[in-house]
């Protein structure tokens, strides 16, 4: 399959639908389209959809379902995104002299100008073989591309219930801003959180606060595959 043949159509940052061939359209313009489909919400539907504030993008970002928001929130998390797009585009391409189309969950464009488009399928679904299908053709077309393709269907559960903690954290307009220069100034060698609320006995739930914004924004790490706790030993990341 030829990726000129593929086609895409957009919803700029203004609402303007712009069409374009997927091998000339504008990575970056695409990063900041607006969500191709119109969501709604009634009473009783069996699916989670929402609007989550993503500290990347300063905006926010719509999913459709709770699966959807987990892998928002650890793009959010990930200090290698630089912008994330919700329901990028519609994707309309010829395979074996059938018309098929297609709408992402997720494109993901990175600090080096690499773009991943990404699909959170349930595991279950994947057995599918219609699914299957509509995921394979799509993903030669983004790989023909140059693109990514993702297909997401979970993380480990530990890991994506401290990203979920660490999201309270992430909005910088809610942190002391001196205390998070004075953590990161000072923090240099491995150091354990409960520690750090110590060293500021006045203020121990605002220096938790501070510590916890910063890992959240890769300036420090920890191992996430462990419950966060007093005894979480944070270390400047490399």
């Amino acid at each position: 399959m030829n990726a000129t043949a593929a086609r895409v159509r957009f919803r700029d940052s203004s609402g303007k639908v712009t069409h374009s061939d997927l091998a000339s359209v504008s990575p970056a313009a695409v990063a900041t389209s607006r969500p191709w489909r119109t969501f709604r919400w009634h009473h009783g539907q069996t699916h989670f959809s929402g609007w989550y504030w993503s500290a990347t993008t300063s905006r926010h970002v719509v999913y459709e379902s709770r699966l959807e928001l987990a892998r928002l929130l650890l793009a959010d998390f990930d200090p290698s995104v630089a912008s994330i797009a919700a329901q990028p585009f519609y994707l309309t391409a010829s395979v074996n002299g059938k018309e098929r189309n297609h709408v992402p969950d997720f494109l993901l464009l990175d600090r080096e100008g690499a773009v991943s488009v990404v699909n959170v399928k349930p595991q279950d679904r994947l057995a599918d073989p219609k699914v299957a299908e509509a995921l394979g053709w799509a993903g030669t077309v983004f790989a023909e591309r140059g693109w990514r393709h993702e297909i997401w269907s979970g993380a480990p559960a530990v890991q994506l219930a401290n990203v979920r903690f660490l999201a309270a954290y992430r909005d910088p307009a809610r942190i002391d801003p001196t205390l998070v220069a004075a953590l990161s100034d000072t923090l240099v060698g491995p150091v354990r959180l409960g520690e750090l609320e110590r060293a500021w006995p006045q203020r121990g739930d605002d220096a938790r606060a501070a510590a916890l914004h910063l890992l959240w924004r890769g300036v420090v790490r920890t191992d996430l595959s462990a419950p966060l706790s007093a005894d979480t030993m944070l270390e400047r990341a490399a």
